[in-house]
């Protein structure tokens, strides 16, 4: 193949090889945020809540702790959407490099003031890879993280899907698709590409 029909990335990678700081998961579901564009029938992941605030344990000694929201970091975001299957392959989006840990940005809406207890509102970009430039499914996978972002994610965050640079012939185009709420919420009314979502999203189950 010519340089043009392939991007840069590496050899498939072992599950085990790729950074990960896994959370303890509750057997609920994760609370379903952002966009009120999904539902029941793409399926939660098994995190508490608000996977990210801290433990409501009955346990006494950590009660004044209760009501602290944990920062958010790069490697908790790469753990929520690494495992999501590729749409054509029994492998998941981490394993074959689409999303990466380096190509995750986190970064507040406004400057943080020391008077406000609140978190702050936080864009989060993240930049994924489709396996060859001329991939057909590009805004189907990023469809699929941005899904998995805005149910696992409390609502101060602002989800932002996009191609990375110079790895898509089409980048512009589908990065115009999924910065687009009215056409997102159009493509999830779509029962076959729902069932497409749902197979990619079950990877997330249990993790």
């Amino acid at each position: 193949m010519s340089d043009e029909t392939l991007n840069a990335n590496p050899a498939i990678r072992n599950t085990s090889d790729l950074p990960s700081r896994r959370r303890q998961t509750s057997p609920h579901s994760s609370k379903q945020h952002a966009l009120g564009l999904f539902s029941s029938t793409v399926p939660a992941c098994a995190y508490s809540p608000d996977p990210f605030t801290s433990s409501t344990s009955s346990d006494e000694e950590n009660s004044d702790d209760d009501d602290i929201v944990e920062p958010i970091d790069e490697q908790e975001i790469y753990d929520l959407i690494a495992p999501i299957t590729d749409p054509e392959h029994p492998l998941t989006l981490g394993s074959l490099s689409v999303v990466n840990l380096p190509d995750i940005h986190l970064t507040p809406l406004f400057p943080p003031s020391s008077s406000s207890t609140s978190p702050p509102i936080t864009v989060l970009t993240v930049y994924i890879t489709p396996t060859i430039t001329h991939c057909s499914l590009a805004t189907v996978i990023g469809l699929g993280v941005r899904v998995r972002l805005e149910q696992a994610l409390p609502s101060r965050f602002r989800v932002d899907v996009r191609i990375k640079e110079g790895t898509h012939s089409t980048a512009e185009q589908v990065n115009k698709q999924l910065g687009d709420k009215e056409r997102v919420a159009a493509a999830l009314e779509n029962g076959t590409l729902m069932g497409v979502l749902r197979k990619m999203l079950k990877g997330c189950e249990g993790t």
